[in-house]
């Protein structure tokens, strides 16, 4: 009898070493993705695919303890040669999920926008349009359809993969207001004076935009963000070529003609005096603090440079801006560039 005691004791201790040391062999770290339309029987099969478990009768046992079936959540969760199968029930049934790390990116337009985010994130990209669409919602944020970009800064965020499409937008809109701290509103009071025209955050990002759109260059982008602002202060036509494309919409557009120039429309700065009525795109934070620590000077034109180095010849007379544009034009007609 004490032998079979002995050997039942053993057994029981030996089932309970392995169930505490099985666990779990992925490439490296993996991550369990659940969504809406999972359940447990799902979840189980995403288990086994990327976590590669020693087996899944201990995941089995250890979910029905704990009553895991009655406890699904959806989320990210990390699988690593270290999680224990109690460990990921536990985290499973408490939604103990990781993060991601969101990047809002620099985009052109809004429904680009979301479905960059949508591909990082469980929320649908039509979601996120109809959210910005909204009317109530755009109330709420502060924003017309027209300066909804202004609300997006460019950057990386931790957050939860199923992180919900209201709350994804209150993290922005949190954000939103970091990034425009003490410093920045300074600069953005001591901004208008420069312009002629009082300055809001929405105009420092839509100008902001076409500073982006005109260059990649970091460094001529204070100086661009000030021609601009000359030419906002004499009440001038800004005459931006992204405004007309962004206009057209069709950002293929190379060469800007005269046929472009001629579109009805708002965001035309050559048909309208002063900046457009919202961004043409979602600018960087360096197009943003490139207009808000502006350079000082008197050009009023600019051209881009004839070797097509993305960089551009600046002018303060109406003749040395035509003799810098016609050499570029002799160097689009080199290339054959016809639209």
């Amino acid at each position: 009898m004490w032998i079979w005691i002995g050997c039942l004791v053993v057994a029981a201790v030996l089932s309970i070493v392995y169930m505490l040391r099985s666990g779990y062999h992925p490439d490296g770290t993996a991550y369990l993705y659940i969504d809406e339309d999972d359940n447990y029987d799902s979840i189980c099969h995403k288990i086994e695919a990327v976590g590669h478990p020693t087996d899944m009768m201990t995941f089995h046992l250890y979910a029905q303890a704990l009553n895991l079936k009655q406890h699904l959540h959806t989320g990210r969760y990390e699988i690593s040669d270290e999680t224990s199968v109690l460990t990921l029930v536990r985290h499973l049934r408490n939604h103990q999920q990781i993060p991601v790390k969101l990047l809002v990116p620099s985009v052109r337009t809004l429904p680009e926008m979301a479905g960059r985010l949508s591909r990082q994130l469980m929320v649908d990209s039509v979601a996120i349009i109809r959210y910005m669409q909204d009317d109530n919602n755009l109330k709420a944020m502060g924003y017309t359809c027209e300066t909804l970009p202004a609300l997006f800064i460019p950057n990386t965020y931790e957050v939860y993969w199923d992180i919900s499409t209201e709350d994804l937008f209150a993290r922005l809109q949190k954000e939103n207001a970091a990034f425009w701290n003490r410093d920045r509103m300074q600069l953005l009071e001591n901004l208008s004076e420069y312009a002629g025209e009082q300055m809001t955050k929405e105009k420092v990002v839509t100008l902001a935009s076409i500073v982006d759109s005109e260059t990649s260059n970091n460094g001529e982008k204070p100086t661009i963000a000030a021609l601009y602002m000359n030419r906002m202060r004499r009440k001038m036509a800004l005459q931006s070529d992204p405004t007309v494309i962004f206009a057209v919409g069709d950002f293929s557009i190379r060469r800007v003609l005269h046929e472009h120039l001629k579109v009805e429309s708002p965001y035309n700065t050559y048909r309208n005096i002063g900046l457009p009525p919202g961004p043409i795109r979602v600018p960087s934070i360096a197009g943003i603090d490139a207009v808000l620590n502006h350079d000082t000077n008197d050009y009023i034109y600019m051209c881009a440079k004839e070797d097509f180095s993305g960089t551009h010849n600046f002018a303060v007379s109406y003749a040395e801006h035509q003799r810098n544009a016609a050499r570029y034009v002799q160097a689009l007609n080199a290339k054959g560039i016809k639209r």
